[in-house]
């Protein structure tokens, strides 16, 4: 098994990268938001891996980040929903926008990934929303991106959605709003604000 991988950006193509690491250059499948897809050809990346080993293939998919690496390793056990379509829907969510669209049941935003439609973007909310809820530490899902996980912030974000939902904003949209948001321990009123500046 293979953990993590750095080298140099040796080439860039349409969902992958191939990293050279001693002459040798591995394709690796990463999110189009990943880091290490963002980097410039030459730069040195790290990326953590996970490989999916299948009759007539052996692939690897890498993440900038463990979180990353966590998520999608959460995603694949959906049933339909496979590596290609895990890295669509990490390519189209920030981690703790994914982890606020789970953990508050907005599976119609799960749409807006490639390849991911209702009754799927339903499963994941159905069988992740335990998995996400809460999540933290250093590998855990949105640990990069400091969600907050203490009872009063999440209620807080709650209300935000809820008041924001009143307003005729979809649930989309509001958690959207509020996954733009880095500030923490905020009253709903604070995060409702907030959010309304990004939205308009």
């Amino acid at each position: 098994m293979i953990g993590f991988i750095r080298g140099n950006l040796a080439e860039k193509g349409d969902g992958y990268i191939i990293v050279e690491v001693n002459g040798v250059g591995y394709e690796i499948f990463v999110p189009a938001n990943s880091g290490a897809y963002l980097a410039g050809e030459g730069d040195e990346v790290m990326v953590y891996t996970s490989m999916m080993v299948r009759e007539d293939d052996v692939s690897l998919y890498g993440f900038s980040k463990k979180g990353e690496l966590e998520a999608f390793k959460k995603l694949i056990t959906v049933s339909g929903v496979g590596a290609k379509a895990a890295i669509s829907i990490l390519s189209a969510f920030t981690l703790e926008q994914l982890q606020q669209a789970i953990v508050f049941e907005d599976a119609k935003s799960l749409t807006k990934a490639n390849g991911v439609g209702k009754k799927t973007a339903e499963r994941i909310v159905l069988e992740l929303k335990d998995k996400f809820e809460g999540a933290g530490g250093e590998s855990g899902v949105g640990a990069a991106e400091q969600v907050d996980t203490d009872d009063s912030a999440r209620s807080g974000r709650s209300e935000a959605i809820t008041a924001l939902i009143t307003l005729g904003y979809t649930r989309g949209e509001a958690t959207g709003a509020l996954a733009q948001i880095k500030e923490k321990d905020l009253t709903a009123e604070e995060y409702i604000k907030l959010a309304l500046k990004n939205l308009f």
